[in-house]
C-alpha cells in the first residue's frame, strides 16, 4: 500500500511570528516611553509621543519630532520650579515642628500652601499677637519666622515677600490703641515684616499691606469663623524681570501722553 505524500508547505512565515514581531515593536515602544518620561520634561515627552506616533502610528497626537535648541533653552525654568518645591517642603516641615511646640498641636496651625507663582504662609493671629495688640509675643512663632528668614535668604533674588495682616469684622477693642481694623491690620502686617527684617531677610525683596476685615476666609458670624479671619500671610511669589520692565514702560507712557 502506498504512502500518502506530505502536503508541501505554503511559502510563507508562519502566523505565530507576526504575532510575536508585534508583540516586540509593542514592548520597544514602552520601554522607550520610560526612558523618555524618567528625564520628568514636558516637552521631551511631548516629542518621544509624537515621533512614535509619526513611524509607528501607536499612538494618537503629536507631530513634533526635532528637539531643536530653543525648546532644551525654554525647558530649563523647571529647575527654579524645582527649587521652590524644595523650599516648600523645607518651610512646611519648619511649620510642622513649630505646630508641634504651639500648644502641643492642640490649637491653631501654621500652614503652608503653593500657589500659581510660589507659596503662601499663613500664620493664625492668636499664635502671634493678643487681642488688640500687634507686638509678637509667642517664642515659638518668633523662632519659626527666625528659620522662615534664613530659607527665604536661599531663594531666587526675583522672589518677592507681601506681608498681609487681615481681622475680623470686630472692632480692636477700647484698650487698643489702634482706632480701627484698618491700623491694627496694618501694624500687625508691619510688625511680622520687621521680624524678618530683624533676621536678615533683605529690605529690597519684602513689603507689607493692611487689609482688614474686607479679605475673609470664613464667615464672621462665628467665633470660629472670625478666628479663622484673624491672620498674618506671607506671600511668595517670583517677578520676571520682563514683565516688571513692561510695566514700568506703560506707566511712562501714561504719564508721557498725559504731559
Amino acid at each position: 500500500m502506498a504512502k500518502d505524500k506530505c502536503p508541501e508547505c505554503e511559502e510563507c512565515l508562519p502566523a505565530w511570528l507576526a504575532a510575536f514581531g508585534d508583540l516586540m515593536s509593542l514592548l520597544l515602544c514602552f520601554f522607550v516611553l520610560l526612558l523618555s518620561m524618567s528625564s520628568m520634561d514636558a516637552k521631551k515627552v511631548s516629542e518621544a509621543i509624537g515621533s512614535l506616533s509619526g513611524a509607528m502610528s501607536v499612538l494618537e497626537g503629536g507631530t513634533k519630532t526635532e528637539i531643536s535648541k530653543q525648546r532644551i533653552q525654554e525647558s530649563t525654568p523647571i529647575e527654579s520650579s524645582d527649587e521652590t518645591s524644595d523650599t516648600v517642603n523645607r518651610i512646611t516641615q519648619a511649620a510642622m515642628d513649630a505646630n508641634e511646640m504651639i500648644d502641643k498641636g492642640k490649637g491653631p496651625s501654621i500652614t503652608v500652601e503653593e500657589a500659581q507663582e510660589g507659596f503662601i504662609i499663613e500664620l493664625p493671629a492668636s499664635l502671634l499677637f493678643k487681642s488688640g495688640s500687634a507686638t509678637i509675643e509667642n517664642e515659638d512663632t518668633l523662632l519659626f519666622l527666625k528659620r522662615a528668614a534664613l530659607i527665604v535668604d536661599e531663594l531666587p533674588s526675583n522672589m518677592q515677600v507681601n506681608v498681609k495682616g487681615h481681622t475680623d469684622n470686630q472692632g480692636p477693642g477700647k484698650n487698643s490703641i489702634y482706632k480701627d481694623n484698618w491700623e491694627l491690620s496694618s501694624a500687625r502686617a508691619i510688625s511680622v515684616l520687621q521680624e524678618l527684617l530683624l533676621d536678615g531677610v533683605d529690605p529690597k525683596r519684602i513689603n507689607a499691606s493692611g487689609y482688614a476685615e474686607f479679605k475673609p476666609l470664613a464667615t464672621n458670624a462665628t467665633e470660629a469663623g472670625r478666628a479663622k479671619n484673624r491672620r498674618v500671610e506671607l506671600h511668595f511669589f517670583g517677578v520676571k524681570q520682563d514683565n516688571k520692565a513692561k510695566i514700568q514702560q506703560s506707566v511712562l507712557d501714561k504719564v508721557s501722553a498725559k504731559q
